[in-house]
């Protein structure tokens, strides 16, 4: 190897580090860059130039992200005016009938809106009508907040099977088809999150019911608990998330942000509710719509009925959103919808730069490793470069074992690694490439590595295994402490991970 890729794999190192020490890594990852290009020709101002050119390469290649988070949280936004938001979960709550039936209700609807909405927005919604009815039917705070966090920050983020955007990432970093990662994604993120949901009922949530049932005789008793469960304070009685001006749960500051689960919706402007039947009418349009784009889906991924190209659910899901954004605000305010339909596509950019833009410089020192990407962004005329973390692989392939459910296990671990900075998707390109690299030795398929890998990072960051994750959110809006949520998330939930890896040898 030459002093170009020491110094490139002392940088993986680092970047490794620095997000398990659960620390922002954009000084890293443009250090990394800046070291790697000098150590390759010596020129310090080409150095320099393949930072901001390593930046710019990874915004070309990752930009369909931010235009697709843009669309739907515009949506979202334009629905949240008119009360539709609402009105779309709340018959959910009629199915509630008692603790039982209250966990599965909550963690099929948690799923199904954070596959198209992403987990933050759909807590939102589920905090404000699903959560005191799951509660009133008896199912724990502690249980409901085990569900939201299995089914949403877990198991519908790590596939984000519907808008595609994890795989996509993790894709760039592949040199694969992103609809090969997802599809691979999906089954495995279904084996760890009905792994961990039904560990998580017998280790946990079966004895809490009969607790909770206790403490809500003995509340129902005793007037000085104020009507609530055990004493805690009732849930948030509006939709709002909890944000850093509203929200006084402990939380670590300094953890960097990373992914859309981080943060929450967006939305300037003020609620118009005073037009209940289109209200309702959006409610069942939107989800309906959303359906029809799913089954057209499925049928151009496993079917020739309908044209389908790889990595087409973004748009065809981000096109939908705006489609849904203009018709929801056109037909309900009319007078002003032009000026609205641009302040809601604003609102919507800026929570994806907020929520993705850390993944930027991560990405384009990981490009820098892959010659597909790295001879523009140091600047080669022949558009050729070097492939600095192939080639470090490469070397060290003799010492690995070769053997798939080593391979297997080694991107799980190194996944959780990423995963550790409390993110989940920052570090997605650096496991699509280790994947790539590993794939041949290991005689694996470079895609199911790759979604191994990403739900590993995921489900450790996005977050259901660190308490400076967006799991804050959960533990907050379900009043349970989160070092306690994340104990008993623990076993269920790695558990689920290392049959995700046994299956994925097995399967693939």
């Amino acid at each position: 190897m030459t002093v170009a890729h020491i110094v490139f794999l002392l940088g993986l190192v680092g970047l490794i580090v620095a997000m398990a020490l659960r620390k922002n890594v954009l000084i890293p990852a443009v250090v990394a860059t800046f070291a790697t290009a000098l150590a390759y020709d010596g020129n310090v101002a080409s150095a320099v130039m393949a930072v901001f050119r390593a930046t710019l390469t990874a915004g070309g290649a990752l930009f369909e992200i931010f235009v697709v988070i843009a669309a739907v949280t515009s949506m979202l936004a334009a629905m949240r005016t008119i009360g539709a938001d609402e009105l779309m979960v709340r018959p959910f709550g009629r199915w509630m009938i008692n603790g039982r039936v209250a966990y599965v209700v909550m963690f099929v609807v948690t799923y199904l809106l954070s596959l198209f909405f992403w987990p933050t927005p759909a807590l939102a919604l589920i905090g404000a009508v699903l959560l005191p009815a799951a509660i009133k039917a008896g199912l724990p705070p502690l249980g409901a907040a085990l569900a939201l966090a299995i089914s949403g920050q877990g198991m519908a983020l790590a596939s984000d099977y519907v808008i595609g955007l994890a795989p996509s990432i993790s894709a760039s970093g592949a040199g694969v088809p992103a609809d090969a990662i997802a599809d691979r994604a999906l089954v495995l993120s279904l084996i760890v999150g009905l792994t961990a949901a039904v560990l998580a009922w017998f280790l946990t949530i079966r004895k809490e019911i009969v607790r909770h049932s206790a403490d809500l005789v003995s509340a129902t008793d005793d007037p000085d608990t104020g009507g609530s469960v055990s004493g805690r304070p009732a849930p948030h009685p509006s939709g709002d998330l909890p944000t850093p001006e509203n929200d006084h749960t402990e939380t670590d500051h300094t953890a960097p942000v990373g992914t859309v689960a981080d943060i929450g919706l967006p939305g300037t402007l003020a609620p118009v509710l005073t037009r209940p039947a289109r209200a309702r009418a959006w409610a069942i349009g939107v989800p309906a719509t959303f359906g029809l784009v799913l089954v057209y889906m499925m049928l151009g991924r496993f079917t020739d009925l309908v044209p389908w190209s790889d990595g087409a659910g973004a748009s065809l899901v981000g096109g939908t959103a705006l489609v849904l954004m203009a018709a929801v605000t056109l037909t309900t305010r009319p007078a002003d919808a032009l000026e609205h339909c641009a302040t809601h596509f604003v609102d919507g950019l800026v929570y994806a730069f907020k929520a993705m833009g850390i993944i930027l410089p991560v990405a384009g020192f990981v490009y820098l490793g892959i010659p597909d990407y790295s001879g523009s962004i140091l600047g080669l005329e022949d558009g050729t470069g070097p492939a600095f973390l192939f080639d470090t692989v490469e070397t060290i392939q003799t010492y690995i074992p070769d053997n798939g459910l080593f391979a297997a296990f080694s991107m799980l671990l190194i996944g959780m690694l990423i995963g550790l900075d409390g993110s989940g998707w920052a570090g997605l390109p650096l496991t699509g490439g280790i994947a790539a690299a590993l794939a041949p030795q290991a005689g694996m398929d470079t895609a199911t590595l790759a979604a191994l890998a990403q739900n590993a990072a995921t489900w450790t960051g996005g977050g259901t295994l660190v308490i400076w994750s967006s799991l804050i959110v959960v533990a907050g809006f379900c009043r349970v402490p989160v070092g306690d949520l994340v104990r008993r998330l623990a076993i269920p939930v790695v558990s689920g991970l290392l049959v995700a890896a046994v299956a994925a040898v097995v399967i693939w």
